[in-house]
């Protein structure tokens, strides 16, 4: 499992020296976007739920062209960076005119960078990129410039506990690739940001995350030692919380956001059982404290002989059950970061039909979950997740209509 996911480097890729190096460090640091199309859906559907990464054969490219980009769709990858990025404010028509470009651009890059046979010569010679991408866009943005988002659309409010960096979080522009290694998300990185960078975008902040290696089938863990997202929607489910409702809006999404610092040291020094208690499943083997095995549906309303919920009334699992929010599921795909030995957490990223679904769940959990006193949330963001691209055509084209 990486542990340094910002500096590794995939061992088959030739090393970058002098100029070449620098300039992917720094572009690495600067920019990023996307819009891959959705192939493989029926693989992504399976091993989504299961959290495993890498889950394509390593000779597959993910096509960039289709209905829903495949940052949303595809297995998720080892590898991640998110960038955020701000237009210029000018007027509305000039800005319009921008955010066009940078579409276009993103469009331009990410296309071929995903593509069997990408141009740029350090991405050659080494097998498909596996790229996978999405690019989304802010609701500050969205309002300024009249776009045609969802009207779901909106900033969270803040929360109890939050502690918010605001240079870590926001932006006009919200970007994720994901890879199979470090080195095709630096190379991308350099190549989108300098195509966004010429289109008329800034950066405004960037984070690298990752996943462990996990076998075939299971859920990967986060640095808690916890499976992370074993309750994931199926497939039909996605299409009446995840996905938009019929129209323009159909195959876009919105992405909520959130860098939250863990107490990684401070939470193992609880004895196993009590681990377990905070977060409502058994830590060996991901199996609700209601159930027998890891996708089983927790039953937040079992009790023990004494009266007491088997599934304790600040567990997390208890608070973010669907039962308690009518239902309402979120597709879930976060990275683990290590950003120092003081620093490393959760990349939250969570995948929604309306954000206020989330703002339900982290209004009760910052009120009553046992596991809040080992987190800190440090930086937000929502985005609306464009409709993939058609061949031809460019992310964002319905965003005028």
């Amino acid at each position: 499992m990486p542990t340094e996911s910002g500096n590794a480097q995939d061992p088959a890729a030739p090393a970058a020296t002098g100029p070449v190096r620098r300039r992917a460090l720094l572009a690495a640091g600067a920019l990023l976007a996307a819009g891959l199309g959705a192939a493989g859906d029926e693989l992504a559907r399976d091993e989504r739920r299961s959290g495993r990464p890498g889950a394509l054969p390593a000779e597959a490219a993910i096509a960039f062209h289709g209905a829903r980009q495949a940052g949303v769709t595809a297995p998720a990858q080892p590898a991640t960076q998110l960038l955020a990025l701000d237009l210029p404010q000018t007027s509305p028509a000039a800005d319009r005119q921008t955010l066009r470009a940078v579409l276009g651009a993103l469009t331009s890059t990410l296309s071929d960078t995903a593509g069997d046979a990408p141009s740029d010569p350090r991405l050659q010679g080494g097998g498909a990129s596996r790229l996978t991408s999405l690019v989304g866009v802010g609701p500050a943005l969205a309002t300024r410039l009249g776009l045609n988002v969802p009207a779901a659309l909106a900033e969270l409010p803040p929360f109890p506990g939050d502690r918010l960096d605001p240079a870590r979080g926001g932006g006009d522009l919200l970007v994720q690739l994901c890879a199979a290694d470090r080195w095709t998300l630096t190379v991308v990185a350099e190549l989108v940001g300098t195509a966004a960078h010429a289109a008329g975008a800034v950066p405004r902040w960037t984070q690298s995350g990752f996943l462990p290696v996990t076998a075939p089938g299971t859920t990967a863990r986060n640095l808690f030692g916890f499976k992370d997202g074993t309750a994931n929607p199926d497939a039909a489910a996605d299409e009446s919380w995840v996905w938009g409702p019929p129209g323009v809006h159909l195959n876009g999404t919105v992405l909520v956001y959130r860098r939250i610092r863990m107490d990684v040291a401070g939470f193992a020094a609880l004895p196993g059982n009590q681990r377990d208690l905070v977060i409502g499943r058994r830590a060996r083997d991901g199996v609700p404290l209601t159930g027998t095995a890891e996708h089983d549906d927790p039953d937040i309303y079992a009790k023990n002989p004494d009266g007491s919920y088997v599934i304790p009334a600040t567990a997390h699992v208890r608070l973010t059950s669907p039962r308690l929010d009518g239902g309402a599921r979120m597709l879930r795909r976060s990275y683990s970061y290590d950003d120092g030995p003081a620093d490393r957490g959760l990349l939250f990223c969570a995948f929604m039909r309306d954000p206020a679904q989330f703002s339900r769940v982290q209004n009760r959990l910052a009120g009553r979950d046992a596991l809040t006193p080992f987190l800190e949330h440090q930086a937000s963001a929502v985005a609306y997740v464009l409709p993939g691209a058609a061949p031809g055509g460019s992310l964002g084209d319905q965003l005028w209509t």
